[in-house]
Parts: structure tokens; sequence; C-alpha cells
């Protein structure tokens, strides 16, 4: 009875860390406000603000990475749809050049910063 109690407890214990281990891989849920900007204009020619609006909304439909320029900061975010070979809503394209808040799961690789869009205010 003893063995099996000691054996209860071991399994118990071992469940815990390994739910723990995987909170710890579950990427974090952040709000980042900031303005959208097309990654290639912005990032090549330092072009932005409402007169790039409208060039801004065609280089994002023909396939340029959306950027969030987060306020008060340099850090840039990589904008991912939720699900995989899917595109961004619709609300990320119309709002180029606008100050956004965007909350999703924040991933960095390579030190390159990404965020999954879930909601777009």
């Amino acid at each position: 009875m003893k063995n099996l109690v000691i054996a209860g407890l071991g399994l118990v214990l071992s469940l815990g860390v390994a739910a723990a281990a995987i909170a710890a891989d579950d990427p974090e849920l952040k709000s980042v406000t900031g303005t959208l900007e097309d990654s290639f204009c912005y990032g090549t020619m330092g072009a932005k603000g409402a007169s790039h609006q409208k060039c801004a909304i065609r280089c994002v439909q023909k396939g340029i990475p959306v950027s969030l320029v987060e306020k008060g900061t340099d850090k840039i975010f990589i904008l991912l749809p939720a699900k995989d070979d899917t595109p961004l809503p619709s609300e990320v394209i119309d709002k180029m050049e606008d100050q956004v808040t965007i909350s999703g799961k924040e991933l960095s690789k390579g030190g390159v910063n990404f965020l999954v869009v879930e909601s777009v205010k």
C-alpha cells in the first residue's frame, strides 16, 4: 500500500512538471500598440504616414510582409496570420499606416519578432 501511495505521488509530481514545461513552451499572449507598415518601403526607404497609405496597401496585397512598429520604441513585429495558409485579417490591410492595437501570440526566432494576429483594434 505504501508503495502505491509513493508511486501515485510520483505520478502527480511528474504530471505537474510536464504541465509546467508545456506552459513554458507556449508563446506568450501580448497586446502591442503601434503603426502598421509595409516592410519593404518602411525598411528600405523609411516611407511611412498617411501619404504612403495607398502604396502600403498595394504592397501588402502583393505579398510584402506587414510590420507593426511598436509605439514609443524601435521594436518591429512581423505579423503572421492565426492559421497557416491563410491571409492576414482584412482589418490589418485596411488599416495600413494607422495606429492599431494587435493582440496575439508573441514569437521570436533568430532575433526576429513575430506576432500572430488574434485581434485588431
